[in-house]
């Protein structure tokens, strides 16, 4: 067994109290921030805590209750401008000592995605890490940002839109003209 830790936040299952909750609280520091916003392909992380308990389950395993905070900035999938989004969600792990991976090449997805392996060490960090990423937005837009609309065609011919594009318009441009003849 590893006596060595593999990070700083990690916290050996060994030594964690069996009878009272084990709180953490992290807060990376600037050149930490910047490491992690790099890593996630952020514009910037301003802010970034995480803070909660691992508590026992049971006899044998053990649950990580967490509120993970974060200020990130991206850029808008429109205009590429800043947009910055503040997270806070709750996160939870269950770490069971008789977890079994699924053996077949191709699983389905459990329903209850928290829950993994008891190892020998229980690394708040890495969940951190883990919740933000599945937290980021996947297409950060501005409030007032919208795509317009790009006509090309070539010169001495007329554009063709979207709205001409429909399968059906050109139906109810005849059927308005018959209806107007009919008059």
């Amino acid at each position: 067994m590893a006596r060595t830790a593999p990070s700083d936040t990690a916290l050996r299952v060994a030594d964690l109290s069996q009878t009272a909750e084990n709180g953490f609280a992290l807060r990376p520091g600037p050149d930490r921030l910047a490491d992690i916003a790099k890593e996630l392909e952020l514009s910037a992380l301003r802010k970034l805590s995480f803070e909660g308990r691992v508590k026992p389950l049971g006899t044998s395993d053990w649950v990580l209750e967490a509120r993970l905070g974060a200020t990130v900035v991206q850029p808008c999938v429109v205009t590429l401008e800043p947009v910055t989004t503040r997270i806070d969600v709750d996160v939870t792990r269950q770490y069971l000592r008789d977890y079994k991976e699924p053996e077949e090449p191709e699983a389905e997805m459990p329903e209850d995605d928290t829950t993994e392996a008891l190892g020998v060490w229980i690394d708040p960090g890495v969940v951190m890490l883990e919740a933000l990423a599945l937290a980021v937005p996947d297409y950060p837009r501005k409030d007032d940002a919208s795509l317009g609309q790009m006509v090309y065609t070539k010169p001495g011919e007329a554009p063709m839109t979207d709205e001409d594009a429909r399968p059906f318009a050109g139906l109810a441009d005849l059927k308005s003209k018959l209806e107007k003849d009919d008059d």
